[in-house]
Formats: structure tokens, sequence, C-alpha cells
């Protein structure tokens, strides 16, 4: 399962807010954690997109941070913009009826990833394209290549 679809089912089953007896981790091992820099986790805060706790000038990450960074980061990979992702997180209701889930929240996942979605088929028909005009343009090159050197070497 994809992580962007394990923080989806998180969500919805209500696994992602955090436990009473929280454990909290600082920006650096968040960094490692996630692979992201210090600069990006520090970005994603003056978004919005992350409110860690403050204590003095040291930031302390929670459960639900570490869930929200995921939900980042896996909405970036698949093409999100920042705004969307943001759009996405803040609709999400941790009061919410366990079963039924954040049903807004999951619908306007849904919109957005079903438009990404023809996007994304657009651009790899483009680039299917642009691969087989690149393989004709070697091939043909190549062929040149080939005929000059044989001219070259027969005469």
């Amino acid at each position: 399962m994809t992580n962007i679809a394990m923080a989806v089912e998180k969500t919805a089953e209500g696994n992602d807010s955090p436990e009473t007896s929280e454990e909290f981790t600082r920006i650096g091992e968040m960094a490692r954690e996630f692979g992201v820099t210090l600069r990006a986790l520090r970005f994603y805060e003056d978004k919005g997109l992350l409110t860690p706790e403050r204590v003095g000038t040291t930031r302390l990450y929670s459960r639900n941070d570490k869930l929200r960074l995921q939900q980042i980061l896996l909405g970036r990979k698949i093409g999100f913009s920042l705004s969307d992702i943001k759009e996405v997180l803040d609709l999400h209701d941790p009061k919410a009826d366990r079963k039924k889930g954040n049903v807004e929240q999951l619908q306007l996942v849904l919109t957005k990833s079903e438009r990404q979605m023809v996007r994304l088929e657009k651009q790899h028909r483009s680039i299917e394209d642009a691969i087989s005009e690149l393989k004709k343009l070697i091939a043909d090159v190549s062929d040149r290549l080939d005929t000059a050197s044989a001219l070259g070497t027969a005469g």
C-alpha cells in the first residue's frame, strides 16, 4: 500500500489523532526521519501546513504533525500544489465520527486526485511521444554517422 493510501486510511479510521501521552520529535529528528531539510520543515510551518509546539526556540512535532508531514510529502510527490494540500489537511476534523471518517475531506481528496490523474495521464502521453521522437532521432543520427564513417574509411 502506498504511503498516501495508508495516510488516507489512517485518517478515515481516525488513527491520526495524537495520543494523550504523546511523544514529541525535535526538528532534526523529524528531518532525518522523513528525508527533508530543516528549511523545508520551517517552510511548511510558515505556510501553515505544520504547527509544531514551541518551547523557546525548539520546535516539537507531535504524532499528528508526523502524519501531516507524511501527507504533505505524498501530496507533493503526486503533484498536488501546497495550497491543494493545505485545503485538504484543513478539512480534517479529529472529532468526526470514526466510522464515517472525514467525508468532506475524503470527497475533496477524491476530486483533486481525479483531476491530477487527468493531468498526469496527459503528461505521460506527451512524454511517450517525446521518447518516441527521440528514439527516431537517435536512430537517424546513428545511421548517418555509420554511413559517414563507412564512406570515410572506404575513401
